[in-house]
């Protein structure tokens, strides 16, 4: 039987496919001996995918394996998941094409990562599928990119200045690009999930009562919401709450952590931060006409056909410029305060929290360079420390699967800077 490659990258025509083979070149040059290939429906494509990276790397690709399949096609999903140790899945929308993969990653004990933020897709694959990957050794592990790396590694990094534990924090995500003027912002992939994923968001109630049919304890002094809108208390500009994957798939991880480690759950609320009031009512405004298109068949056709008008030129099927990406920067900033000893039962504290800390993850790229970074590392790091995670496999949000893995310390060496920018004791 021919040895296993360690990655097979799926999708590796599409947007993010062809930058997380660019990475995947600068990756394997740095470790050396990672054996890979890439995979999708079209040969000729995944041959121009290989000539053209060829040229801009510089580097020989020709050990690169080509493999043909199609997520119409079981048997090609099985066939492909066969030739690899770890699937890396770049093919979205997840909630369409994601379950095919991840269940002929489970039947050919394969371990399978992917960079969904679509809540309803990750938490179903969870309350489905966990039994089995754990049953077949295989580890299944979504949001392995900008959604939702930075948040949970980042708040194991925050949870860890604390010499007690923590109770509760809140996150800050702020995006800048210089010239953001020059083209799209985001490729329209990244669009069509978050159409879908909020025409369907009703799903999630029912779905989430079933995968977690016991509510996490309610935790005192009580995280209460900001509210809609209202100024930074961490820097200039204007915050919202932010309606990305980072809460739920952080609210996945708590649970892990409560019920597999007996810790206390940290209470969290996520925000987005923008330089002024105008721009935060122009963002409510389109996400608004966004959200009512999103419940109407019609409306939905409308968003998917003419993503440039929606989105006021910020999407485009041809995506960011490779200088556009480069010049965007990202960081989020968790504040939050808790104790500086721990309760010998794991359970409430009776005092007032008495340490605050406030930390920071910054980084660039986050929407492909940085996301298919993340999405390699996770892959690599479930290859060689799959004995430092949890149980002997399932399915699992990233900061449960990697928390005792160095998967941080390779981020840190990768491009995430993390700093703690504030600790001290409350009066």
């Amino acid at each position: 039987m021919t040895e296993r490659l360690d990655i097979i990258i799926f999708g590796a025509t599409g947007y993010t496919g062809k930058v997380a083979v660019e990475e995947c070149v600068a990756l394997a040059k740095e470790k050396g001996g990672l054996t890979w290939g890439i995979a999708g429906r079209n040969q000729g494509k995944l041959a121009e995918v290989i000539a053209d990276v060829e040229k801009k790397t510089g580097q020989s690709l020709k050990d690169v394996k080509i493999v043909i399949a199609n997520v119409d096609d079981e048997q090609s999903l099985k066939d492909m998941a066969k030739m690899c140790k770890v699937l890396v899945n770049c093919v979205g929308p997840y909630r369409h094409w994601g379950e095919q993969a991840v269940k002929a990653c489970i039947e050919s004990g394969t371990h399978h990562v992917d960079v969904s933020g679509e809540p309803q897709y990750m938490e179903k694959m969870q309350l489905m599928y966990h039994k089995q990957a754990e049953e077949k050794g295989v580890y299944i592990v979504s949001a392995c990119g900008f959604d939702s790396i930075p948040a949970e590694i980042g708040s194991l990094f925050f949870s860890k200045q604390f010499d007690g534990e923590p109770n509760a924090v809140e996150t800050y995500l702020t995006s800048s690009n210089k010239n953001r003027s020059k083209g799209a912002g985001i490729h329209y992939g990244t669009w069509e999930s978050a159409v879908y994923g909020l025409a369907h968001a009703n799903e999630l109630r029912p779905l989430r009562r079933q995968l977690f049919p016991h509510r996490l304890p309610s935790m005192s002094p009580k995280l209460q919401s900001r509210g809609a809108v209202f100024r930074s208390p961490v820097g200039r500009g204007w915050c919202l709450p932010f309606l990305g994957s980072d809460l739920s798939v952080m609210r996945r991880s708590q649970h892990y952590f409560h019920e597999k480690k007996g810790q206390r759950p940290l209470q969290i609320q996520c925000y987005f931060t923008l330089p002024s009031l105008i721009a935060v009512l122009g963002v409510m405004f389109v996400a608004s006409i966004f959200f009512v298109l999103t419940k109407f068949g019609w409306g939905r056709k409308l968003l998917l056909s003419y993503p440039k008008l929606f989105s006021f030129g910020f999407v485009s099927h041809e995506g960011p410029t490779e200088e556009s990406r480069k010049d965007t920067k990202f960081a989020i900033t968790f504040v939050g305060e808790g104790w500086a000893e721990k309760k010998a039962d794991g359970n409430q504290h009776t005092s007032s929290p008495d340490t605050r800390v406030v930390t920071k993850v910054s980084g660039f790229d986050p929407g492909y360079g940085f996301t298919t970074r993340c999405l390699l590392l996770c892959a690599t790091t479930i290859m060689s420390e799959a004995n430092k995670m949890p149980g002997k496999g399932g399915v699992y949000p990233p900061g449960a699967a990697f928390a005792e893995t160095s998967l941080m310390s390779k981020l840190q060496t990768h491009g995430l800077t993390m700093e703690v920018v504030e600790k001290k004791k409350i009066d």
